[in-house]
């Protein structure tokens, strides 16, 4: 259907059964994902034309993470191969009051290490979509400065820019992703944020009152931002590490739209419901969704993610619209 390209960093992932802690681990579960693949992932369940480009090693690993991303039909010609490793992270399953906890071991990694473009053709050729993430940012200041390269390349090519700012305090300081976020975020046209975005990361001070509401911040956001068209998040209560509700939240021109709250419980794997929520957002603007129905869309995709092992969203389009009318766990027959 449309051209999309998202770029990022995918690793192995390493999970323990829910119950156990890394610490007493005899055995993890194998997954591969990461932010911008999952995105992805998701689009290609949904039908459209999308390429992911990063770089992994030339072995096993590396091809098996590859086979992940064609298995659903995302276009992996623009992968490189080579350098020394595949970033991998370790996740130890929450249940209960107890939260899930990650371990990143991704320091060295080939995609880390691209200290230049690579890309010995034009990535963004014919796309309509260009999806990143801070989380790339985080990795080396030499990759915050290829993302403003590539942003700026998508503007030339009249490529919109899609980014989630996606915070890690685990990769990164809140001081140092602001830094990075005023350099990235007037080359963006789609972004992904929040409340704690706005007040944490980009300087914008907190409301008080009445004035205290999502849309505030978001209009706060583009007068600051102002090629930013589009701004979008999830609010999110959590009740304890295995039922949450979701509501998903898209501004826009000044109009504001939110999803119903869907009440996720209980919940298989969080991980990647985000990202779920990225795509989602993304299908509705390929597609001319309206507003409301972008992110009622989204919301569902991201309620469904969270029923699957698995960093990346495994439903496409029509799952989502009958999950959506049907709005239970009713057996479809």
């Amino acid at each position: 259907m449309s051209k999309v390209i998202t770029l990022g960093e995918i690793m192995l992932r390493l999970s323990t059964k829910v119950g156990q802690r890394i610490s007493g681990a005899e055995s993890f579960e194998a997954h591969y994902g990461g932010g911008e693949a999952n995105v992805a992932v998701s689009l290609a369940n949904f039908g459209h034309q999308v390429a992911f480009a990063s770089k992994v090693p030339n072995n096993l690993l590396g091809k098996a993470a590859i086979q992940h991303l064609k298995a659903v039909g995302v276009d992996t010609s623009t992968m490189l191969v080579g350098g020394p490793r595949l970033g991998t992270y370790y996740l130890e399953a929450g249940i209960g009051n107890r939260a899930a906890k990650v371990i990143y071991d991704r320091a060295g990694s080939s995609f880390a290490k691209i200290c230049e473009n690579e890309w010995t053709t034009n990535l963004l050729a014919g796309a309509e979509i260009l999806h990143l993430s801070g989380i790339t940012a985080a990795l080396s200041p030499r990759w915050c400065e290829l993302l403003v390269e590539l942003m700026q390349q998508a503007r030339q090519q009249d490529c919109k820019v899609s980014f989630d700012i996606n915070y890690r305090g685990n990769l990164w300081s809140q001081k140092k992703a602001g830094q990075a976020l005023e350099k990235l975020l007037p080359h963006v046209d789609y972004c992904s944020a929040g409340k704690l975005d706005a007040i944490h990361l980009l300087g914008i001070a907190e409301r008080t009152g009445s004035e205290d509401q999502l849309p505030s911040y978001y209009q706060a956001i583009q007068e600051k931002f102002p090629t930013i068209e589009l701004l979008y998040s999830t609010k999110r209560v959590v009740h304890s590490a295995s039922s949450h509700e979701l509501t998903g939240t898209v501004w826009q021109a000044s109009t504001y739209c939110e999803s119903n709250t869907h009440k996720l419980d209980p919940i298989v794997d969080r991980v990647g419901g985000g990202d779920a929520f990225s795509a989602g957002i993304l299908h509705g603007i390929l597609t001319k969704m309206s507003l409301q129905a972008t992110v009622d869309f989204a919301t569902a995709t991201a309620a469904l993610k969270h029923t699957v092992l698995g960093d990346a969203n495994q439903f496409d389009s029509q799952e989502v619209e009958t999950y959506l009318m049907n709005g239970s766990g009713a057996i479809n027959r």
